[in-house]
């Protein structure tokens, strides 16, 4: 379903939850300039974006996340455990930044850099992921073409200078062998402001190269090299199903653009795009045959690359967002823009406002938002209600609403989220679990809800 983008420097930021698609590039200091600083948050977000599965019924969707309790909570920074390998980070506390289910394993990566994996079925680490003290884990992404979790790291005996790429079977972490997978991409160059993304819909891997200024396109089933792309003007690339548009340097008054193939990078129409001139690019993004294009304080354009039809959607209506994601089997998008979640189709028409869904973080952290496989669903951590916050604080709630209607199907909070069973592990109360939730991801496979907290701590919600 996607593609995302996150910088990984000495001193992470906040990131996005992982998905099935993403982009990690390393940078200096702070994020790698791009013209456009929103294309960042757009390939963070592009996500949970792909399934041809049926939507099920709200009757159905109600019922899966009816009496969701506080069934579990684990530790990324217990001592206890087996641990191959002397991690000095572990003295501190730090926040669980994205979380990843595969089967009945847990993996939760700390702002540290340290990933931990968990056993659902026995309640007990396994161990950690990094498989030296000295190695920063950026950002982590299941590959489910091969069962096998594949992690970014970089390392301080690089000087955290380039990003690292490594495959381990699911099976080897189960067994506590996380040192038993292997380097990937080894003949790249991927030091700032080069990137590596992963793309799920398509099946690929895209790098690039700064040193050398090559994109390659590599098989994710076996990481086989498919073709190379080498010209030097080539500016960004963004990755759409069987698709993807080469966005060049910008002249005066247009953009040269490209679209190519995914599968052989076989040229398939290339065109400029007039812009205004003196007037910066909010972004660019392909969407199949459509083009989304918008200016500073200009109307949205769309434009169907196939028919070369424009229509625009007035700057009054639509505001440029701080991200969105792209419903690919509903052919509709979501922007997110100051706490607020709205559904759009590509005719610029508004689709839905969602009744009960302002989201806790003003600066739409995408940790917190998990998009179901379907596409009907948005879960995410949200503010409570104002009659509810004055009794517990500052505890938000997880809300999951419908995505076609807007309609809240269901919520955690602390009135009706309180402990299933009486855990040894357990000592946060439901309340101090809904505080300061910073990563959260949903397991449809086992109908689980996992949240992440600032104290470096995972909760297991479920019914």
């Amino acid at each position: 379903m996607e593609g995302r983008r996150i910088s990984a420097s000495p001193s992470p930021s906040p990131r996005p939850r992982p998905c099935n698609g993403r982009r990690v590039s390393l940078s200096v200091n702070k994020k790698r300039p791009r013209p456009h600083a929103y294309v960042n948050t757009f390939n963070k977000l592009l996500k949970r974006e792909i399934s041809s599965k049926p939507c099920f019924s709200i009757s159905n969707a109600h019922e899966k996340f009816r009496n969701m309790r506080l069934e579990e909570e684990y530790d990324t920074r217990d001592p206890k455990g087996h641990c191959s390998v002397a991690l000095p980070v572990l003295m501190k506390r730090t926040k669980i930044i994205e979380i990843v289910a595969a089967h009945d394993i847990v993996f939760a990566l700390a702002h540290s850099g340290v990933c931990a994996a968990f056993n659902r079925e026995k309640n007990k680490r396994i161990c950690f992921v990094n498989v030296s003290p000295d190695e920063v884990i950026r950002s982590l992404f299941y590959n489910k073409n091969n069962d096998s979790l594949i992690t970014v790291s970089v390392y301080a005996s690089d000087n955290f200078s380039s990003l690292k790429c490594r495959s381990t079977k699911i099976e080897y972490i189960r067994r506590g062998k996380p040192d038993a997978g292997f380097a990937l991409f080894e003949s790249e160059s991927l030091k700032w402001p080069g990137f590596v993304e992963f793309d799920d819909v398509n099946g690929k891997v895209l790098t690039y190269s700064a040193q050398d200024s090559i994109y390659k396109v590599f098989d994710l089933k076996n990481y086989t090299l498919l073709y190379s792309i080498t010209d030097k003007h080539v500016h960004e690339i963004k990755i759409s199903p069987g698709i993807m548009l080469l966005i060049f340097s910008r002249s005066s008054g247009h953009i040269p653009l490209k679209i190519l193939s995914i599968e052989d990078g076989t040229v398939l129409k290339t065109f400029n795009h007039l812009l205004h001139r003196n007037k910066k690019v909010d972004f660019i993004e392909q969407f199949n045959e459509k083009l989304l294009v918008k200016q500073e304080n200009e109307n949205l354009q769309i434009l169907d690359v196939q028919s070369s039809e424009l229509m625009e959607v007035s700057r009054t209506e639509f505001m440029t967002p701080s991200a969105f994601i792209f419903l690919y089997e509903n052919q509709l998008f979501l922007t997110f823009r100051n706490r607020t979640v709205v559904v759009w189709n590509f005719r610029g028409e508004l689709v839905t406002s969602f009744e009960d869904h302002l989201l806790c973080h003003p600066d739409c952290n995408t940790n917190n938002i998990y998009i179901t496989s379907d596409q009907d669903l948005i879960i995410s951590y949200c503010k409570a209600e104002s009659d509810d916050q004055w009794m517990e604080g500052n505890a938000g709630s997880i809300n999951i609403s419908n995505i076609l209607t807007g309609k809240c199907l269901a919520k955690i909070n602390t009135s009706n989220g309180s402990h299933k069973i009486d855990s040894s592990q357990m000592r946060s109360s439901v309340a101090e679990a809904l505080e300061d939730v910073t990563a959260l991801f949903y397991d449809e496979e086992r109908n689980e809800i996992y949240t992440g907290n600032r104290q470096g701590l995972i909760h297991v919600w479920s019914n």
